[in-house]
């Protein structure tokens, strides 16, 4: 019985860092649309820092005061090389590539991407 607790932990713990990372996405793609909606660009790659210690900002404004980290361990698919939040920006799109351990939602285990038009597979992802 303890062995079928354990187990089902672990699979919830795995499923909850695969949310947290659909959130903390979805928390990035509002926080651009703000930008977007002041400055009629995207930041450039350069004002887009470091996760977990950069933010989203342009002079005063401040969009995101934290770029989030991607959750601890790499799991499923994710090695701990792809398991962060990966910007890419242009004054007219931004790409954010990340990794889902599983399969969450409609959403397949694997590098993914999100842009202005949504969250679509990595090779669906471009400029």
């Amino acid at each position: 019985l303890s062995t079928l607790a354990v187990v089902s932990l672990q699979n919830a713990r795995k499923s909850a860092r695969d949310a947290k990372r659909i959130a903390d996405v979805k928390q990035m793609q509002t926080a651009l649309e703000l930008y977007f909606n002041d400055w009629q660009k995207y930041p450039a790659t350069a004002s887009v820092t470091t996760s977990g210690t950069g933010t989203i900002a342009s002079g005063t404004s401040v969009y995101m005061v934290t770029v989030p980290s991607a959750p601890t361990p790499a799991d499923g698919t994710c090695s701990t090389t792809v398991n962060t939040y990966t910007y890419t920006g242009s004054d007219a799109s931004y790409i954010i590539k990340f990794c889902l351990g599983n399969n969450t939602g409609e959403l397949e285990a694997g590098e993914q991407c999100a842009s202005a038009g949504g969250i679509l597979s990595t090779s669906t992802c471009s400029f």
